[in-house]
């Protein structure tokens, strides 16, 4: 099952980007024997100035058809790391082709976008930058890969 994380916004060079491409390899690396991956990061940017529904055409535009929308929402569902991971499981068992991780901007996501998407997950009741939330998403479907591979990362 191919994962993506589609984000509005452009990660610049630094440590960001730096976590962001490192948890993506080991993702690739260890998911590939789960029938999990490539892990591919999509950015999208509204130049225009279109706010939260500029954001969602672009978004919209990035999300490919057929596949699962799990949209990062701070209303969203809380899970643990082992919680994750059996949902991630669950839906390349049930033959999903792909599963994508849409990050919206500083205001969010619509409510479009919101009801369309099969999960809503938050990351805590905490608000982050959605430019550190990448990087937050990457290592916990890292995370997920091993523990459904059952390596040692993961130490519950």
């Amino acid at each position: 099952m191919k994962v993506a994380i589609c984000a509005v916004g452009r990660l610049r060079a630094g440590p960001e980007r730096q976590l962001l491409d490192d948890y993506v390899a080991r993702f690739d690396r260890t998911g590939r024997g789960l029938g999990l991956g490539p892990l591919a990061v999509q950015e999208v940017e509204d130049r225009k100035g279109g706010g939260k529904e500029g954001e969602a055409l672009l978004l919209d535009k990035a999300i490919p058809e057929g596949t699962r929308i799990c949209a990062l929402d701070e209303r969203g569902r809380q899970m643990s790391s082992p919680e994750l991971a059996q949902t991630i499981a669950g839906w390349r068992d049930a033959g999903d082709p792909g599963t994508v991780f849409v990050i919206g901007g500083a205001d969010g996501l619509t409510a479009d976008l919101l009801t369309r998407a099969d999960m809503r997950l938050s990351l805590g009741p905490m608000v982050w930058p959605h430019m550190l939330v990448r990087v937050m998403l990457a290592e916990q479907l890292y995370r997920a890969t091993t523990i459904l591979a059952g390596g040692p990362y993961h130490r519950a």
